[in-house]
């Protein structure tokens, strides 16, 4: 298993890498949000390799939350 998986969000959005880990701290809706992203990319991730490969519905659900949990993240980290 690859220990990178891609859209990582410290890795998609470094400038806020620093403000991510205290918000993980000090807040616990971002905190939540935060591991939600995780738990999503990491389906997808293995869904895109394989590993547990899904219907095109399935997937398309999958990013569409992906991508709805890191607006919410962003417009945290934004503030």
């Amino acid at each position: 298993m690859s220990t990178h998986t891609p859209h990582e969000l410290a890795a998609d959005l470094p400038e806020y890498a620093e403000k991510m880990q205290a918000l993980k701290e000090s807040d616990a809706h971002f905190a939540k949000l935060y591991e939600a992203y995780h738990e999503v990319n990491r389906q997808v991730h293995r869904a895109e390799t394989d590993v547990e490969p899904l219907g095109d519905d399935e997937m398309e659900e999958l990013r569409k939350q992906r991508m709805t949990l890191k607006d919410e993240l962003y417009a945290i980290l934004k503030k």
